[in-house]
């Protein structure tokens, strides 16, 4: 194939992929601005709770098949997480068996004032179903979204007071940038779809002719000064 053909398909495939190519060098980079860790929000995180010493009484179950049972120790003390054979889940005390009321807003709160690491005021507390689970939860469970003055957002799980997730703002900003990275702005879980392929194959076809085009423009050069 002939340099200026292949300069011409080179081209061509710079017009397609340059945009790609733009976002996601701008997305990795951003994404590496910060260790995951920060990301994550694991600073903002409080130590986990030492369990309290406890005779625990095995919990009611009503009639429901149990799949798990998970003894757990938060602000408001030890408890039992039952995790249902239906998918449910549930808490109960652990010093009595009985179940427990789902988590209240209060509630809420406190298990997420309690749950992070320095001192930082609640600016608003709503409650979300399962099946309307805001994006960045990433978690099918009904749950407490806490905001607290830094836009700091804690999870906290409606049926059994567990944290779900923190996501601070770089989180939701990375978030983002991670769903242009992978071409998929809905759900930002999709690694495999034909846009994504079909644009990375584009840039790999585009990175190949660039590189033979070494090579041919220095056998061109040569011919020119023989």
């Amino acid at each position: 194939m002939k340099h200026r053909t292949l300069i011409r398909w080179h081209v061509w495939l710079g017009w397609l992929i340059g945009v790609p190519i733009v976002l996601w060098t701008a997305s990795g980079l951003l994404m590496v601005a910060q260790p995951i860790e920060t990301v994550r929000g694991n600073h903002l995180r409080g130590a986990q709770p030492a369990l309290d010493p406890i005779m625990p009484v095995v919990p009611v179950l009503e009639g429901r098949k149990a799949q798990n049972l998970t003894l757990q120790q938060n602000a408001q003390g030890p408890h039992w997480v039952i995790t249902y054979a239906d998918g449910g889940k549930r808490r109960a005390d652990a010093a009595t068996g009985k179940l427990l009321p789902a988590i209240a807003a209060t509630d809420a709160s406190a298990l997420a004032i309690a749950a992070r690491s320095d001192d930082s005021a609640i600016k608003s507390v709503q409650r979300f179903a399962a099946d309307q689970a805001p994006l960045d939860l990433r978690r099918d469970r009904p749950s407490w979204q806490v905001i607290f003055e830094d836009d700091a957002r804690f999870y906290i799980d409606a049926d059994t007071g567990e944290l779900l997730a923190v996501r601070t703002q770089f989180w939701r900003a990375f978030d983002f940038m991670w769903g242009l990275h992978i071409m998929d702005l809905q759900t930002r879980e999709d690694t495999s779809h034909p846009i994504l392929i079909g644009s990375a194959a584009i840039a790999l076809l585009g990175s190949i002719l660039g590189f033979i085009m070494l090579f041919t423009r220095s056998a061109r050069n040569r011919r020119k000064t023989d």
